[in-house]
């Protein structure tokens, strides 16, 4: 069992996250999206789970996070929180839920937190969403940032090529780590930047960072699960890497199971009243 690896068994907090980074403890997240896979993802010893808009493309096949509803991530953030008992559990704010105004952004965000029991939110964006991430902040809910690829803004970018190459939006990234940084946000996601800029903004703030395809200077990493273990096909960016094999794991079992029951084998005499 994994789980051994892990010495503290008691619930993440936001203030041991920060506590890991100032001890040089790397940060393991990984993404869930119901009760079954968050229970066995809790119990391997991850210390964040995050309840990612990617729901929207793992969960229901779209292509991009734009489609998926307020209602849709807390149903998500609610199967989840059942399944956990020491992970730090992150639900994404869909599109569209924060980036009105700062009063929808509080409402949307304090009915996540009444209804999902989850322990903190993530926004995409730097300092566009301040007045949001303030607002947010002093109803007393904890927020994640996140910067560098934003799939919310996919239509923006056009591409999902990697971010912050040019100094300007380098300068602009770094900027808006601060912004979030002083504002309150207790961790900031890194997603598809240039290693060496990841690793100056993790020296810079006193915050975690977390990485995804941002390098292993990061304070932490996420990655979405069904991607490391192996479940999707198609979906190969460098950062990904796969620690099991599910999709032929899985093919093979349905494809047993099909056979047994077409051909009469299942079940056998032990497997009925």
């Amino acid at each position: 069992m994994a789980g051994y690896l892990v010495e503290d068994q008691r619930k993440v907090t936001t203030h041991r996250l920060i506590q890991m980074k100032a001890e040089g403890k790397k940060i393991a997240m990984l993404t869930s999206y119901d009760y079954t896979t968050a229970s066995i993802t809790d119990a391997a010893g991850i210390d964040v789970i995050l309840v990612g808009d990617s729901a929207s493309n793992v969960m229901a096949g779209n292509w991009t996070t734009l489609p998926i509803t307020l209602d849709q991530m807390i149903y998500h953030a609610k199967s989840v929180v059942r399944g956990v008992k020491r992970a730090l559990v992150v639900c994404d704010m869909p599109f569209g839920t924060y980036q009105v105004n700062e009063t929808e952004a509080v409402t949307n965000a304090v009915r996540i937190m009444k209804e999902t029991h989850c322990d903190a939110l993530k926004l995409e964006g730097g300092v566009e969403i301040i007045p949001a991430v303030r607002k947010i902040l002093d109803a007393g809910i904890p927020i994640c940032g996140h910067l560098g690829l934003t799939p919310q803004a996919i239509n923006k970018f056009g591409t999902y090529t990697v971010r912050a190459k040019e100094e300007a939006e380098a300068n602009k990234l770094i900027s808006d780590a601060h912004a979030l940084e002083e504002a309150g946000c207790f961790a900031i996601v890194l997603e598809k930047i240039p290693a060496k800029l990841a690793a100056q903004v993790t020296s810079e703030l006193k915050i975690p960072v977390i990485g995804i395809g941002a390098g292993g200077a990061c304070d932490g990493q996420v990655l979405v699960i069904a991607d490391m273990l192996g479940m999707t096909r198609g979906f190969s960016p460098k950062f990904l890497r796969r620690y099991a094999d599910l999709n032929t794991i899985m093919t093979d079992a349905i494809g047993h199971y099909v056979e047994d029951v077409k051909e009469g084998h299942f079940p056998n005499e032990n497997e009925q009243y």
